[in-house]
């Protein structure tokens, strides 16, 4: 930490213009903290950040995290990447750049500063989980020549990078293993299973379900989220992770749909669709370490966090 300014750091967000990125930038100026906000607005968008770009500690840099980067930051938080299957199939050569050569670049940037750094890893990791629910230590179940690879095998080998800086240059790590996240600045055409209900319940359209169903996900509201990236991220140096973050409330994606039409006092019929190659049937947190060793866990049940997310695509519609 710099000399003069106290307990303030200055942070660096990469995707911070992104749905979980805007909401931690914000977080971060509450805490009284400087911070710089990186995005190429490949997924983000200058509105997520519209109400923060007058405040006097933040500041915003366009740039690919896949090129290298000088700045002088206490702190970093990687999430830059496109997170839904349309925007990291679009071009998965360039998701898997972002992946491990924008691992590589701001490990480089921590190494030569001497900050703290913060992966934003995924619940994808585990593939199409044979163990359930899906503790740390399950070395997941992933297809690394499939459709989803770049995501899935980009993330993995982004956490390979995190821990060998930490064992090769004894860099100050964190590893945070996000499961479905949910909230207000979500892209309304992500793909993403929330958006994609609530926004074609509002507009009377039928609502597609992939598969029967009965798959099942766990969802998290964006700002319980962000307080577990906190956590993570102030928590002593040898809690390196990973560590699962996420709502161990376990749905139906039928379940799911239902609640969206209700909600929403939707007149919308459902439609199914054939399941996506490698979609996994069943994901849920085991967060038993999050507790332990955080004091962490989420707060805002779904049809809580579901009523701000249909609230904010509201105004999308009317």
């Amino acid at each position: 930490m710099r000399k003069g300014i106290g307990i303030r750091k200055r942070v660096m967000v990469t995707g911070g213009a992104g749905f979980l990125g805007s909401h931690l930038c914000k977080k971060l100026l509450e805490l009284g903290h400087e911070v710089l906000c990186v995005d190429n607005y490949f997924t983000g968008t200058r509105d997520n950040i519209i109400e923060l770009l007058d405040e006097p500690h933040f500041e915003t840099l366009r740039h690919d995290v896949t090129q290298p980067l000088s700045v002088e930051v206490d702190e970093i938080y990687n999430l830059a990447c496109p997170a839904s299957p349309i925007h990291y199939q679009y071009d998965p050569v360039q998701t898997t750049r972002t992946c491990v050569h924008g691992a590589i670049n701001m490990l480089d940037v921590a190494k030569r500063v001497g900050a703290k750094i913060m992966q934003a890893s995924t619940s994808e990791v585990y593939g199409d989980p044979d163990v359930h629910p899906q503790p740390e230590s399950y070395r997941g179940n992933v297809n690394p020549i499939g459709p989803r690879a770049c995501y899935d095998e980009g993330k993995r080998c982004a956490e390979t990078l995190f821990f060998d800086y930490y064992r090769q240059h004894d860099l100050k790590i964190r590893v945070a293993r996000i499961f479905n996240t949910y909230g207000p600045n979500m892209h309304p055409h992500d793909g993403r299973v929330v958006s994609n209900f609530v926004m074609q319940a509002l507009r009377g359209e039928a609502i597609t379900i992939y598969g029967d169903g009965t798959q099942t996900r766990s969802f998290c509201y964006v700002d319980d989220l962000v307080d577990g990236f906190n956590a993570l991220m102030n928590a002593p140096d040898d809690v390196t992770g990973p560590i699962n973050l996420g709502n161990p409330g376990e749905f139906t994606i039928r379940e799911l749909a239902d609640m969206a039409i209700a909600m929403t006092g939707s007149d919308s019929k459902l439609t199914f669709e054939a399941l996506p190659e490698d979609d996994p049937l069943q994901r849920k947190p085991d967060i038993s370490k999050a507790k332990k060793l955080l004091g962490w866990e989420p707060k805002v049940p779904l049809e809580e966090g579901l009523q701000h997310t249909i609230d904010y695509f509201r105004q999308m519609v009317d």
